[in-house]
């Protein structure tokens, strides 16, 4: 299965990308994850509790990044596997800045076994797309942050309500 899109944040590429491989941010901005530790080089451990409809469970599993190109790409490679099924998968992020904003394209396959396959393409791809803009809501918040202190705690309606927000700003600006 592909995922692929794009999402425009309102902070600076050098920030972005520094806040897009720092596993802290990370761990603070992926919707679910529990872990995210250094297990050397660029590699992690992971966990993270996600779900499909009704489908839901933790999945174990490791995050490698290669072919760091700062500030203005990376490929990522992310295995995982829990009670409802495994997924495997590679993309590549780029970053390009236009007017002091970043523009993040990213690309990838993700192969889903188990349970939550059976669910069906259409919905897992809506839940990644879902998860992706939580994620890059919350990814903006933490590239503007001006300190090295933690921003709050980007809970599920604080980050819809975010990215609601830029929705409309989005639309009603152009």
């Amino acid at each position: 299965m592909k995922i692929e899109g794009a999402q425009e944040l309102n902070a600076g590429r050098e920030r972005v990308y520094n806040s897009l491989i720092d596993p802290v941010v990370l761990q603070r901005c992926i919707p679910g994850c529990e872990k995210l530790e250094s297990i050397g080089g660029n590699s992690y451990s992971a966990r993270l509790r996600a779900g499909v409809g009704s489908i839901k469970g933790v999945f174990d599993g490791n995050v490698r990044l290669e072919d760091l190109q700062p500030p203005s790409r990376y490929r990522m490679i992310v295995d995982g596997k829990g009670q409802p099924g495994f997924l495997k998968g590679n993309g590549e992020i780029n970053l390009d800045e236009r007017d002091g904003k970043t523009i993040i394209t990213f690309s990838g396959e993700v192969q889903v076994g188990g349970t939550i396959a059976g669910v069906g393409q259409r919905m897992i791809q809506g839940a990644a797309k879902m998860m992706a803009a939580q994620f890059f809501t919350a990814i903006e918040v933490e590239a503007k942050t001006e300190s090295h202190e933690p921003p709050p705690k980007h809970g599920f309606f604080r980050t819809a309500l975010r990215w609601l927000s830029g929705l409309i700003r989005s639309r009603f600006s152009k």
